[in-house]
C-alpha cells in the first residue's frame, strides 16, 4: 500500500513497525515516538533524518525517516484541544483492524504533515483518536496501519487523515522520561480522564467565558489532578497530611521546610512615578559622574589642540591621562 502525505509526497507501508513505545506527555500534549532523551539528542537525531518536522512557530506533527535506508525511524504528534461531541465520538469506526507495518518514503524529501484538529475520546479514554476534521467519519477508514504498539495510523482514500493512540494512561510521562513500565493503577486512568475534561472543549471555554459552575469543576478537578496517582491515599507534596509541609517531623524535631506565611493585611502602597530604589540611584549618580569626566576630557582635549596644536611626542610613544576609578569618586 502506498500514502500520499502533503499532496505529492509518497511512501510506501512494509512489514517493519518500530518497536519503540509511545510516550504521552501530558504537559506537552503530544505523542512522541522517538530514541533520544534530551534536546541535544533530538538536534542530532533532526538532522540526520528527514520528512516533517518543526520550523519557526510552525509545529506540525512530524514522521522522521532515516538517510540511507528510507524507514520510518520516530514520530511525534500533537494532540488537538479540540474535543468532538459524544455522537461524532461514536462514530469512529472499529474497523478495519489495526495491521502492524512500518513506512518506506520513496525519495529524500522533507514535506509537511497538517496536525489533526478533532480529538475523539473512547469511553473511559481508553482510545484517543484525532481527526484531520469530522468528515473523515462520514466515510469508511482505507486502513490502519500500527506503526508504533498502540499507535495507529489511519488511512482514507490512501491519505494519512489521522492517528490513534490505545491505552494512553499506560504512556504518560513528561519531558524526555521513558514511561514507567508498571501497568497503571485504576486511579491514574479516572485522573487522566479529569485532566482531559480540564485542558479540553467545552470546558476550557467555559473556562475562559468565567462560568461558576465550570470554574468549580475546574477547581475540583485541579485539586485532583495535584493527587498521587499511585495509591488514592497517598498524602501529595502539597496536601497538609503531607510530612514536608508538617510543622515538626516524625521524631519531633522542627522541620527545616515551613508553611508559607499568611498574606499580610496591609499591601505596599504603589511606587509613585520617578521614584528609584536607593541602589538604582546610586547607579546612576556612578554613571552621571563618568559622563561627567568624560565631557571634561572631551574639553580639555579639544581646548589644547585648538591652542597648541597635536601634542609632540617622540615616534613611537603615546601619551595616556590617567583617570581614577569611578569608585573613588563617591
Amino acid at each position: 500500500m502506498r500514502l500520499t502525505i502533503d499532496g505529492d509526497w509518497n511512501a510506501t507501508v512494509t512489514g517493519d513497525p518500530l518497536s519503540l513505545l509511545p510516550s504521552f506527555d501530558f504537559r506537552d500534549f503530544h505523542v512522541r515516538i522517538a530514541e533520544y532523551a534530551n534536546v541535544e539528542e533530538r538536534g542530532r537525531f533532526l538532522l540526520d533524518t528527514f520528512g516533517s518536522e518543526p520550523w519557526l512557530w510552525d509545529a506540525p506533527d512530524e514522521l522522521r525517516f532515516d538517510k540511507r535506508s528510507l524507514e520510518l525511524v520516530g514520530a511525534e504528534f500533537q494532540l488537538p484541544s479540540s474535543v468532538a461531541d459524544a455522537e461524532d465520538s461514536a462514530r469512529v469506526p472499529a474497523a478495519p483492524l489495526v495491521h502492524p507495518g512500518g513506512l518506506r518514503a520513496d525519495e529524500v524529501r522533507d514535506f509537511r504533515l497538517e496536525v489533526t484538529t478533532e480529538l475523539c475520546r473512547a469511553a473511559g479514554d481508553t482510545v484517543l483518536t484525532c481527526l484531520r476534521d469530522l468528515d473523515v467519519l462520514d466515510e469508511p477508514l482505507d486502513a490502519r496501519i500500527g506503526i508504533a504498539p498502540d499507535v495507529a495510523l489511519l488511512v482514507q482514500h490512501g491519505t494519512v487523515v489521522g492517528w490513534s493512540l490505545t491505552d494512553p494512561a499506560r504512556y504518560l510521562t513528561t519531558g524526555f522520561a521513558a514511561p514507567a513500565p508498571a501497568p497503571p493503577a485504576p486511579a491514574t486512568r479516572h485522573l487522566l480522564t479529569k485532566c482531559l475534561d480540564l485542558v479540553t472543549t467545552p470546558l476550557l471555554d467555559e473556562v475562559r467565558d468565567r462560568d461558576p459552575a465550570a470554574l468549580a469543576i475546574s477547581g475540583r478537578s485541579t485539586t485532583n489532578c495535584g493527587t498521587s496517582a499511585r495509591t488514592a491515599t497517598e498524602p501529595t507534596p502539597c496536601s497538609p497530611s503531607s510530612p514536608t509541609w508538617s510543622r515538626t517531623t516524625r521524631t519531633g524535631r522542627p522541620n527545616r521546610i515551613r508553611e508559607p506565611p499568611a498574606w499580610p493585611a496591609h499591601r505596599r502602597p504603589p511606587l509613585r512615578q520617578g521614584y528609584m530604589t536607593p541602589r538604582r540611584q546610586t547607579s546612576r549618580r556612578r554613571a552621571q559622574r563618568g559622563a561627567s569626566i568624560e565631557r571634561s576630557l572631551v574639553h580639555v582635549t579639544s581646548h589644547a589642540t585648538c591652542q597648541t596644536g597635536p601634542p609632540r611626542s617622540p615616534p613611537g610613544r603615546r601619551i595616556s591621562i590617567h583617570v581614577p576609578e569611578y569608585s573613588s569618586l563617591r
